[in-house]
């Protein structure tokens, strides 16, 4: 039975992701309360749950879970560090559907989030089609996907259009420098109030 067959089974929603130094997340709070108002409309992420992905997953059973974490305790790779700050709109400032900050860092993060592709691939977990772009996703529009791609649909809106105008007179935000020792395999869970997000096994960086 393939993947797609079994979605309707007992199935747990994963993805792999980096988590956020408090400071970072405190700091991104002060931002989240201050550009709100601005953007009244939008579906702002709750702070506590900030993380960066490296690989979604998918719909996983329990025994594709211990593979996974198998798989991926296996991965050998070095510590991090990452910058915040800048922030900016997908797919572009011409049709915001998603408001973002980004994060600056060497590369040895574009290659872990490439080693665990590869190696979750031997799973038969589809490899991505598209370039690692690490961002943190702080709104996204009151519909339509949060995906940073051009999507069907895509167009001007006025979603995010007081948010813009007030980021054109603000200096670009900084957030501050975190090294990541660690990576962390998830559970997302959805809600009415939103998705809760459950950390299932965490995996040590040199």
């Amino acid at each position: 039975m393939s993947r797609s067959e079994k979605l309707e089974a007992d199935f747990m929603r994963l993805f792999v992701a980096l988590d956020i130094d408090d400071t970072i997340r405190r700091r991104i709070t002060r931002f989240l309360d201050d550009m709100r108002e601005f953007a009244p409309e939008a579906r702002w992420v709750r702070p506590a749950s900030l993380h960066l992905t490296l690989k979604f997953i998918g719909e996983s059973s329990d025994e594709e879970a211990e593979k996974i974490k198998q798989t991926l305790g296996a991965i050998s790779a070095a510590s991090l560090e990452m910058n915040f700050g800048g922030c900016g709109f997908f797919p572009d400032a011409r049709a915001p559907r998603v408001f973002w900050i980004g994060i600056q860092a060497d590369s040895e993060l574009a290659a872990l989030a490439a080693t665990i592709d590869e190696r979750l691939s031997s799973l038969n977990i589809p490899k991505e089609q598209h370039a690692f772009s690490p961002h943190l996703t702080l709104a996204r529009g009151s519909r339509g996907s949060g995906s940073p791609r051009w999507r069907k649909g895509d167009g001007s809106n006025r979603a995010f259009q007081r948010l813009q105008e007030k980021l054109a007179v603000l200096p670009a935000p900084e957030f501050g420098t975190m090294t990541s020792r660690e990576f962390f395999l998830y559970e997302s869970q959805l809600f009415p109030g939103g998705s809760k997000y459950t950390k299932l096994a965490k995996f040590g960086l040199r």
